[in-house]
């Protein structure tokens, strides 16, 4: 060992990276490896999402179609068999109320509620809901029950 070979001990020195800008005699003066003219070379730019080059990106291509309804109600729906699962279960006796269903939570408290007609029904209920499938309100009835809108 000698003062020709020493070294320092190893990832004691990170090496920089290249300086860029700083004059023709660095080597990396002039454009500073950005090459020459366009958006790339200017400082400040930032390519927007999306950006194909100038192709006519994706999101314009592709053709708008459907339509959406801003006046579109959305119901929850609730089977009939669910309804008779809680009367087995012990949860509801003869009354069936929003309030009862949000307590059992087959809803949310701002939930638009309709009744459907799967499955079957066995208990008399007499059940309160903003809506009814016609199934669903002559298979309640002919259980003994009542089917009232809101």
């Amino acid at each position: 060992m000698n003062l020709s070979n020493l070294t320092p001990a190893e990832g004691a020195v990170n090496k920089a990276g290249k300086i860029v800008g700083r004059g023709q005699g660095s080597g990396k003066g002039g454009t500073a490896t950005r090459g020459h003219k366009g958006a790339k070379s200017r400082s400040g730019y930032s390519k927007k999402i999306g950006f194909e080059g100038g192709q006519m990106p994706l999101q314009r291509r592709v053709p708008k179609f459907g339509f959406t309804n801003i006046n579109r109600k959305e119901y929850q729906g609730i089977n009939l068999d669910k309804l008779q699962g809680l009367v087995e279960k012990g949860a509801i006796k003869d009354v069936v109320t929003f309030e009862t269903l949000v307590e059992n939570r087959l809803v949310r408290k701002n939930d638009l509620v309709k009744i459907l007609g799967g499955g079957e029904l066995q208990a008399s209920l007499k059940i309160s809901a903003h809506k009814f499938t016609a199934s669903a309100k002559q298979a309640i009835e002919a259980a003994g029950g009542e089917a009232i809108s809101l």
